[in-house]
Parts: structure tokens; sequence; C-alpha cells
């Protein structure tokens, strides 16, 4: 049992950005919400979805256990390095203060913070993590040039990308493959993250020029038909020959929609609602279609009276 007066230290997250002689020297403190400010270009979204209405709950209830990790603005007040989902849960709740840990850092030292402790989160969009990658490798591309600039390093220095690789486990080709989703415009990047484009399919787009993707967008809407990677590649092909139009584009999108009108898809979880659990894939395919047959013998005698 703890004596009394003893102080408690809760370590967080963002405790691995800071050193050991400034975390010593840090404390908590409490600001009003109201001077508390997004980071500016901030990828991450704050949604206001189930997930962000447990977490109102949870602060109404316990408060913010974990305090925001924020710096000071030369116009006043504090940008918000981690904690945005944090201090909107906050406001919703009717709070009026937030614990925050207020550090000194330059402009790319608080990109790499922002990425770094959003990117622990457990479900991240394809778009969030595109952006939040290319804010990285600027930032450090940044502090890269500062350092040659100031300093002989010796031994093999990492390029900017394989670093940015290495900190999310990610591969530097994977990396690369997710920054170039920010050349999608905004509509195309949208579904993507809706995932009613897939994400090789939306590599390859990302090559077409903004007018090519947008005549992609329009000709997508009118079949109403996701590309398929080979269908992408095809339309990469035209772009790169010059010859990357609508009609080109629709008509290479309506094939698989064609191909489609002779197939029909029921969802499993809608199936299994009429079989025992036991039932596989094959028992539930061969009992539809004895069910169809009895259904079309019972149909024809019905037509023959």
């Amino acid at each position: 049992m703890p004596k009394n007066g003893a102080n408690i230290s809760l370590t967080s997250y963002d405790d691995i950005f800071s050193t050991e002689e400034s975390r010593q020297t840090e404390q908590i403190q409490q600001i009003p919400i109201a001077d508390l400010h997004p980071f500016k270009n901030h990828p991450f979204k704050v949604l206001d979805d189930e997930a962000m209405q447990r977490t109102v709950e949870s602060v109404a209830q316990f408060g913010v256990l974990a305090p925001l990790v924020v710096r000071p603005r030369e116009e006043g007040g504090y940008e918000i390095i981690s904690g945005h989902r944090r201090q909107h849960a906050a406001e919703l709740a009717g709070l009026k203060t937030l614990p925050v840990i207020v550090r000194n850092m330059d402009d790319d030292q608080a990109v790499i913070q922002m990425v770094d402790s959003n990117l622990q989160r457990e479900s991240i969009l394809p778009s969030e993590r595109a952006l939040a990658y290319k804010m990285k490798l600027e930032a450090i591309k940044n502090q890269g040039a500062r350092s040659d600039l100031t300093s002989g390093q010796v031994g093999p220095k990492l390029r900017s990308d394989e670093k940015v690789a290495q900190d999310a486990g990610e591969s530097r080709k994977q990396v690369q493959r997710f920054i170039r989703l920010t050349n999608l415009i905004p509509e195309l990047l949208d579904l993507v993250d809706q995932k009613k484009i897939s994400f090789n399919p939306a590599v390859e787009l990302s090559y077409l020029t903004t007018s090519e993707q947008r005549d992609f967008f329009e000709a997508m809407q009118d079949t109403q038909n996701a590309p398929s990677l080979s269908q992408a590649q095809r339309i990469k092909k035209l772009s790169q020959a010059g010859k990357c139009s609508y009609d080109a584009i629709f008509d290479i999108m309506g094939e698989e929609k064609k191909a489609e009108m002779d197939r029909v898809t029921i969802k499993n979880d809608v199936l299994r609602k009429y079989f025992p659990k036991s039932y596989t894939p094959r028992q539930m395919e061969e009992t539809i279609l004895k069910l169809l047959e009895q259904w079309q013998k019972k149909r024809q005698r019905s037509q023959e009276r």
C-alpha cells in the first residue's frame, strides 16, 4: 500500500519520445480545452462513430487519464501532438480543461511524434496511413538535410523511406506504395477507405493524371463496378500511352459488369440463417439446387393446369 503523499507516475506511450532528463522536469498541467488546437494538416480523422461514443462515456465517468502532448504556438495556445480523439471526446463530455504535457519541439520533431503516436491505433484507414507516412518521410528528409550540413556522419546512413518503414514494421516498397495513394483525388481516396477500391488497384490508379482520375471516377459510377487489379493496370497503360479517355475507361470497367449480369451472389451470412451450423458450403449448395429443382417442377405443374 503506498504511503500518504507518495508520487504515482503514469507511463504512457508518449514517454518513449522524450529523454530521461526531460521526463524528470516535465509536469502535467491542466489547460483549458479552448486553448488546444489541432495539429496542422493532421492526417488522422476524428470521427463521431461508436468508438468515439464509448470514449465519451468513459471520459464522462473517469475523466481523461492519459495526458495529451502539446507544444506552444507562436500565435498563442497550444498545438496538439497526440490526443486529438481524447480532446474531442472531452469536448463532447463537457469538460473544460484537460491534462497535458507541454513540450518544445520544432516542426519536424512534432510531425514525427504525431505520426508515431497515432500509428499505434488498432484501426487506421489507408488514407491516414498514406498521409502519415508522407509527412514523416518529409520531416526525416528535412532533419537529414540539416544534419548533413552540421555533422560528418561515419558509417552507413538509412534512407529516409527505410527509416519510415523500419519504424512502422513495413517494407520500404510497401511504404512507397502507401505514399502513392496521396496522389489520388479525394473522391477515389475516399473509396479506398470505404473498401470500394482495393489497395493494389488504387496504387495503379494513382499514376493517372487528375483529369484521368476524374474520368475514371465517373466511369466507375456509371458502370457501378469496382476495378480489378488487371483493369487498373490496363487503364494505367492507356494513360502512359496518352490514350486514356472516359470512353476507353468505360469500356474496360464495363467488361466485368457484363459478366456479372449472369452471376447471382448471396452473402454467406444471409444463407447461414437457413441452414444448420454443421452444414458445409458444398452441402448448402446441394440443398439449394434440390430446392430449386422442386420449385421448378412445382411451377411447371401449375402452368400445365
